[in-house]
């Protein structure tokens, strides 16, 4: 596997456990739907948070966040209406990403909540 994706598979088991120790329970991770994929869909109360993991190694080219482009937002929008529907679920829906920095002795983690408004 390469460095960058062993990368993002360890951002995405960060964010998890961050997301736990915060109160959420994990109802899917790297849920699919046509080409979309979820990073994380998480339960906290009546919100139901749409988690977008960015991880990167360095900041030079920009802040993980930096990294959620419209067409992303769109695909994001468009798998998690499926997922509601599809479950029946009635929940709040809210956007998240999850930044992450790698430093010298360790990572930086973001939760950024209401990341975008689609709607």
């Amino acid at each position: 596997m390469a460095e960058h994706n062993e990368l993002g598979t360890q951002g995405e088991e960060m964010a998890i456990e961050f997301l736990q120790k915060n109160g959420y329970t994990i109802l899917e991770k790297n849920w699919t739907f046509q080409k979309a994929e979820v990073d994380i869909i998480a339960l906290k109360e009546n919100i139901m948070a749409v988690v977008e993991v960015k991880t990167r190694s360095s900041i030079e080219f920009g802040l993980p966040q930096d990294f959620v482009k419209p067409k992303k937002i769109q695909l994001l929008v468009k798998a998690i209406n499926e997922y509601i529907i599809s479950r029946d679920l009635d929940h709040e829906i809210r956007f998240d990403i999850i930044a992450i920095q790698k430093e010298k002795n360790g990572f930086i983690i973001e939760h950024i909540e209401d990341a975008f408004y689609y709607f």
